[in-house]
């Protein structure tokens, strides 16, 4: 059980439907449980955010989804009911869930706005067995908060939010190396995490369609394929996962760039056109610094508050624009689902200041040193000229459509 740790994935269910479902219920409001019918929570049609947020159970039976705009889902369910989002509540409600989960261990890790991950490694003394202490905070949540969650238990990271993905809503489930087999090999590729769309793709195309077939897959066929996102597939299907729980923020070790979007980014384009703006401005603190990442990561957050993330480890520390730019493309195919983007960011980290030599591929023929000399010669332009002296085309041409 990887040195025994204990790690549980607590997931709110439904969470922006469930927080305003229970508020109705609370203060004594008229109608049903939003829970129990055909509802949804959605942005106010006159509003740039005339989609669906959230649904209820029963709002599935009639292929309402997520992102979809309010509209369609209406002429999917005429009797569809639909609310308005409430940010404020949403904050509040992810505070007092978090609050609970503090009282039973110190290392909480917030994974997004309405779930987490929990360190309950050696407390068995004080809650019982990793069953038990699960039943004990999930009962409590709902007890005290009035909305249900799914709790994940295993002795990783990765495991253990994948346990949270099995049957919902208001269940607990275990998954540990010895029922990886049996559970979590039979589900199709597309279940595993950060399997994308194009990962999974990729993937049919080698004969694999499920986590199974992924994990029995030869590594050097997958890494010829994807490359190293091929031996961390590999590897998840496999169950393998050494990161932390992290209570705190990791220190500052990195380089970093996000932007929040003044409109919902819908297109893949765009998308890697932002990618490109804060791959340039990442890459250029590099440089200035003398600095090269081994690690670049990709962040999204959507429409709807959720937050995802992915990184890659690079066969060679850089800081070339175009070569932090393309991998953290591929790290957004991997991600992207199609959902409305809010906010898009660039993280590069394991940072070293010593000179690296590349070493030569014979199945990689770019030039790099001439990529290097460009991004520096850039760079002494925009110091002597200012940042605006000289631009990429594809943000020229952005400018001249939106003239």
């Amino acid at each position: 059980m990887a040195g025994g740790r204990i790690i549980f994935h607590i997931d709110v269910n439904s969470a922006f439907l469930s927080w305003e479902a229970v508020r109705r219920l609370r203060c004594g409001g008229e109608g049903p449980d939003l829970r129990s019918v055909p509802s949804a929570v959605g942005g106010d049609m006159a509003m740039r955010h005339g989609v669906i947020l959230a649904k209820s159970i029963p709002a599935k039976k009639y292929k309402v989804q997520t992102g979809e705009p309010i509209v369609d889902a209406l002429r999917k369910c005429p009797r569809l009911l639909v609310v308005p989002p409430d940010r404020e509540l949403y904050a509040a409600c992810s505070g007092a869930f978090m609050e609970i989960l503090r009282k039973y261990s110190d290392v909480v890790e917030q994974y997004s706005i309405d779930e987490a991950f929990m360190d309950m490694t050696g407390t068995e003394k004080l809650f019982g067995s990793p069953l038990e202490a699960a039943h004990r905070i999930k009962d409590e949540i709902y007890d005290s908060l009035g909305f249900t969650v799914n709790v994940g238990i295993s002795c990783n990271k990765l495991l253990a939010k994948m346990a949270g993905e099995f049957e919902k809503p208001n269940r607990v489930h275990t998954l540990f190396p010895e029922e990886i087999r049996e559970k979590l090999w039979p589900l199709p590729v597309r279940e595993l995490l950060f399997v994308g769309g194009a990962s999974e793709q990729k993937l049919k195309g080698l004969g694999i369609r499920t986590i199974g077939e992924l994990a029995q897959a030869d590594p050097g066929m997958l890494r010829s394929a994807l490359k190293k996102h091929g031996e961390a597939l590999w590897n998840s299907a496999n169950g393998r996962d050494d990161s932390p729980v992290e209570a705190e923020p990791p220190d500052n070790k990195g380089y970093s760039n996000s932007t929040t979007i003044a409109f919902d980014v819908a297109d893949k384009e765009t998308a890697k056109k932002i990618l490109l703006s804060l791959a340039e401005n990442v890459a250029g603190r590099l440089r200035r610094d003398g600095a090269r990442a081994e690690t670049v990561s990709v962040a999204i957050r959507f429409f709807d508050l959720r937050k995802v993330s992915h990184q890659c480890v690079l066969e060679h520390a850089t800081n070339i624009t175009d070569e932090i730019h393309e991998t953290a493309c591929r790290l957004f195919d991997e991600l992207w689902d199609g959902t409305p983007i809010r906010l898009l960011g660039i993280y590069a980290s394991h940072v070293t200041r010593e000179g690296e030599s590349r070493q030569l591929s014979l199945f990689d023929d770019r030039d790099y040193e001439k990529l290097e000399r460009l991004d520096h010669a850039l760079d002494s332009i925009r110091r002597r000229y200012g940042a605006g002296a000289v631009q990429r085309a594809v943000f020229l041409k952005k400018k001249e459509e939106e003239a």
